[in-house]
């Protein structure tokens, strides 16, 4: 018998049954590993379909409005305005030879401000008084004549039509003296607007006029030589809004801020209003009369006007960032049952800064989105927030 023998360095031969085993294993394995890809593929699409959805739905932060405090006083701007002012044009034409106060002095009734050198209207005056002579000297003349043909018609010396024709002739020359005396008195008054006066006691605001400057009378683009101001008293015009001029009324105090003295207030008192509406702002102008003793007050002044005056009956408060201003009116958008957008269409009474009156369109129970975003309609879906109680804080 012959021993059978391998060959020196010759791995011992794998069967078919260990192959078969292994390619098993790596097939359950393949199929593993793609069943693991197409699960994550699916979960991650899964994810970001719902990341999407998430975003797509506004986050907002509410805020509930609060109820107007009914001792709120009214705070709108006004303009004031001086008792009377004057600007002074010139009534003649000539040159500026002087002038006597500037813009801040005090001047009175009837003061010379300044003095304007008329050439042309002395000389005018002058003839006009020669005129004035010739026209006297030719009434006389023809009055005597008029009276001597009416005495020598009464002894049939002379024709009745030649009588009264020297009558009609004296009745001219008397026509042509009165016109030339009223040219005179014409030339005078022109002469007479060479001094420029205060109409009325109170301060120069302003001047624009130099020594050796033209000056014409009624020239269209003419400045006023001198403006006068009457500040013993000032008034301040207010604007006030529709919904609250039923409140006003003459005798009314309100008080006076201006921004150059903080801390200070001023007594005004209500004179009277225009008893209409202004259809392009909505509002009613009224005049209120505060003294000016110290002349604190100046005339072209901002001021803001506290009238002592509740606010609209069921109005309430609101931040100022929760107004959406579009095309078809003011709004403001909250939020509804299931968290579902609800746009509101408001009226706004007052303006607090921060904060504004609404009078109508809300109630103090709706949840006011907070800065809502410019696109927002109603029936977008929407987060809330943690809800904060913006109006209450609010100060008014």
């Amino acid at each position: 018998m012959h021993d059978v023998t391998t060959h020196d360095g010759e791995a011992p031969s794998v069967d078919n049954g260990t192959l078969k085993k292994i390619g098993i294993i790596a097939l359950i394995v393949a199929m593993l590993a793609v069943a693991w890809g197409i699960f994550s593929r699916h979960r991650s699409e899964n994810a970001l379909k719902d990341w999407t959805q998430d975003q797509s739905v506004s986050t907002v932060s509410v805020a509930l409005p609060t109820a107007m405090d009914a001792g709120n006083a009214l705070v709108l701007p006004g303009n004031v305005q001086a008792f009377n002012s004057a600007p002074l044009y010139a009534r003649t034409n000539g040159y500026v030879s002087k002038w006597f106060v500037d813009i801040g002095s005090p001047v009175k009734a009837g003061q010379v401000m300044a003095v304007i050198d008329t050439p042309d209207v002395d000389q005018q005056l002058a003839a006009a008084r020669a005129d004035l002579q010739t026209a006297k000297a030719n009434e006389a003349l023809a009055s005597t004549t008029s009276a001597r043909w009416a005495t020598l018609l009464q002894k049939d010396a002379v024709s009745k039509q030649e009588a009264d024709e020297k009558s009609g002739d004296f009745a001219a020359k008397r026509a042509v003296t009165n016109a030339a005396a009223a040219n005179v008195s014409r030339l005078q008054a022109l002469q007479g607007f060479s001094r420029i006066v205060a109409p009325f006691g109170g301060v120069v605001t302003s001047r624009s006029t130099q020594i050796g400057q033209l000056v014409t009378a009624g020239a269209s683009n003419a400045q006023p030589l001198f403006t006068v101001s009457d500040v013993s008293k000032m008034r301040i015009y207010v604007r006030v809004p529709q919904a609250y001029s039923a409140e006003l009324h003459p005798g009314l105090h309100a008080t006076l801020t201006l921004p150059e003295y903080p801390g200070r207030t001023f007594d005004a008192v209500m004179t009277r209003t225009a008893d209409a509406v202004d259809q392009q702002s909505g509002t009613v102008l009224v005049e209120l009369q505060a003294t000016n003793g110290d002349g604190a007050l100046k005339p072209g002044a901002y001021a803001q006007v506290r009238f002592p005056i509740t606010g609209t009956s069921g109005s309430v408060v609101v931040p100022a960032s929760a107004i959406l201003y579009r095309s078809d009116g003011t709004l403001v958008a909250t939020v509804g049952p299931n968290n579902k957008a609800v746009v509101h269409q408001i009226k706004i009474g007052r303006d607090m800064g921060d904060t504004l009156e609404v009078t109508s369109g809300l109630t103090k129970t709706d949840r006011i989105i907070v800065s809502p975003p410019d696109s927002i309609e109603t029936g977008d879906p929407v987060k809330v927030m943690q809800p904060q109680q913006g109006g209450a804080d609010a100060k008014q």
